[in-house]
């Protein structure tokens, strides 16, 4: 029997700066990520997109372009250690899958499911921040809203709470 053509899989890991997506990470690479697949791994960040402000809010606080500038590369910044992060992650648990790293500005909502369809995936992973309902209500559950609206399959990889106790 001759050795059937393994498929490349596109797998996306949605990735943020709480730990709830890094677990997810770890959990993907020791679960899905084989060594006999050919798959790309895809670490995908979305940066929100700058807050738009007047010459003045409605405080009355002036803001001006030096500080429009500097939150907007500190946005960069910690959208670069993010991925970094992740890169990291993946370098330390499964070294021979092959990363890609995207980074995108926008409702993560949207970017997520934009990615999702552009790219083609296999398979999206996302972490859970637990929200509970009426934190939900107010902020939204971005996996609920991919897991509603993308064409493949989604993993949400809830991290366990804690039994240590804190001393």
């Amino acid at each position: 029997m001759a050795d059937a053509e393994i498929k490349e899989r596109r797998i996306i890991v949605a990735v943020d700066e709480g730990e709830e997506s890094i677990y997810a990470l770890k959990w993907c690479l020791n679960n899905i990520i084989y060594s006999n697949f050919k798959d790309t791994l895809i670490l995908l960040h979305a940066k929100p997109r700058p807050a738009v402000y007047g010459a003045m809010d409605g405080t009355g606080y002036l803001f001006s372009a030096d500080l429009m500038a500097n939150m907007e590369r500190y946005s960069i910044e910690l959208a670069n250690r993010v991925i970094e992060k992740a890169k990291n992650v993946c370098k330390d648990l499964h070294q021979d899958v092959k990363v890609l790293t995207k980074i995108e500005t926008g409702d993560p909502r949207d970017v997520i499911c934009e990615m999702v369809e552009k790219s083609g995936a296999d398979l999206l992973v996302m972490g859970s921040h637990g929200y509970g309902l009426i934190q939900r209500a107010f902020l939204g559950s971005v996996s609920n809203h991919c897991a509603q609206n993308v064409k493949c399959p989604v993993m949400i990889v809830k991290k366990p709470k804690s039994t240590a106790v804190d001393a």
